[in-house]
């Protein structure tokens, strides 16, 4: 089996906006969501070995650290026969229920003596 990075995509507006919410709007859609995220890792849990928000961005430059954002949500570790293979399970996968949210799917690639 090989192992594929999927990063959980959606613009920082979007979730600016969606936090204007009022807290029970939030939740309410937070329920669908969970819901809907349940069923679809009934049918593909096997493959996705980690799942794990992303919090707070630091920027590490030449220069130094700075706070900053960025549209990584989560990022899960999958392992699968293909590239491709890894991609399909996302599809109409419960995070399109956000508004111009993505999934990529990249290879992850083990580099030996980079421990």
């Amino acid at each position: 089996m090989k192992k594929f990075l999927a990063l959980y995509l959606c613009p920082v507006s979007v979730l600016e906006g969606w936090m204007q919410k009022s807290e029970e709007e939030r939740k309410a859609e937070e329920e669908i969501m969970k819901k809907e995220w349940d069923a679809w890792m009934q049918k593909n849990g096997s493959m996705v070995k980690e799942t794990t928000g992303a919090g707070k961005t630091k920027r590490v430059t030449k220069d130094g650290i700075t706070d900053t954002k960025n549209d990584v949500m989560m990022y899960s570790i999958v392992e699968a026969e293909s590239h491709e293979e890894a991609a399909k399970i996302f599809e109409g996968h419960p995070h399109f229920g956000i508004p111009e949210a993505t999934i990529e799917i990249m290879s992850a690639n083990s580099l030996s003596g980079m421990a």
